[in-house]
């Protein structure tokens, strides 16, 4: 048997993503990506979407890095960035209510919404969507990839492409068929590894049902379906909203519940919503 680690670790979820997360300012660990995989395993009473730590940084007030399931790094995740805010005021790291936040994606702001002492809502500012192909990336030659009839075994779907700084393709789903009994397994699996994506892609297919309100369900690479995924919400409503199907304020329903989506006139787009503390606790963490 070898050396083992003690990790104290947070169960979180902000709405469909329930990721794990630690205290690396504290806690030092040499192989990251293989504590992810173990962590994250869903066999084993931890279960989660990912792993995410909670990193010093230079230049805003924490680093957030997380990791896939399968042990890769992935590059920013709306849902989890809004869950790392919750866990510094929680751990009482700090008592600010407005941070910036280091990701891969680039500097985040997020807001605390505190009342009594307890955060009930955060509001975060996830940037500005990157559409150009060259940087999403899609291979292509057009412009833009937006609103690309994309063949998927025996359906057509009208497909785009932007970026957080991960790749998401989202897929329109018209308005007479019933996104809740769309195989999702099976199109969002065979669209992730398309050869027109040279990066894996996550795949949010969408359904506009009026211009205030959208349904999601989202693919999310090496991972399979989640219940929700706050940039995948975000990615619909800008697609929605070039394509004139949608406002600028919408609320995006995903399995995992709601999130308010608003891309304002600067192009910058904020993510609202609740997280929960879902429990604490101790991974024996085995070194080999």
């Amino acid at each position: 048997m070898g050396k083992v680690q003690k990790i104290p670790f947070t169960k979180m979820q902000a709405y469909g993503n329930d990721y794990v997360y630690i205290n690396a300012i504290r806690e030092q660990v040499e192989d990251w990506g293989d504590l992810a995989k173990k962590i994250s395993d869903r066999h084993f009473g931890v279960g989660s979407d990912g792993m995410v730590l909670v990193c010093p940084s230079e230049r805003c007030d924490y680093r957030m890095r997380i990791f896939n399931p399968d042990g890769t790094e992935a590059e920013m995740c709306g849902n989890a960035l809004r869950s790392v805010a919750k866990f510094v005021y929680f751990h009482a790291l700090t008592r600010k209510e407005f941070l910036t936040i280091e990701t891969y994606g680039g500097d985040q702001k997020v807001w605390l919404m505190v009342e009594d002492g307890e955060v009930c809502n955060i509001r975060a500012d996830i940037g500005k969507p990157e559409m150009d192909p060259g940087k999403v990336p899609v291979l292509t030659d057009k412009r833009l990839f937006l609103d690309q009839p994309l063949q998927v075994d025996d359906r057509l779907f009208r497909a785009s492409s932007l970026s957080w700084g991960n790749p998401h393709t989202v897929l329109l789903v018209e308005d007479e068929e019933c996104l809740e009994d769309l195989d999702v397994e099976k199109y969002g699996s065979l669209v992730e590894h398309m050869a027109c994506f040279p990066k894996r892609t996550n795949v949010t297919f969408a359904q506009v049902r009026d211009p205030a309100y959208i349904r999601i369900r989202e693919w999310e690479r090496g991972t399979g379906e989640t219940l929700g995924c706050g940039t995948g919400c975000c990615s619909a409503v800008v697609v929605a909203c070039r394509l004139g199907l949608c406002g600028r304020k919408v609320t995006c329903l995903q399995p995992g519940g709601e999130l308010q989506v608003e891309w304002d006139d600067q192009d910058e787009v904020y993510m609202a919503g609740p997280s929960h503390v879902v429990y604490q606790g101790e991974y024996l963490y085995e070194i080999e």
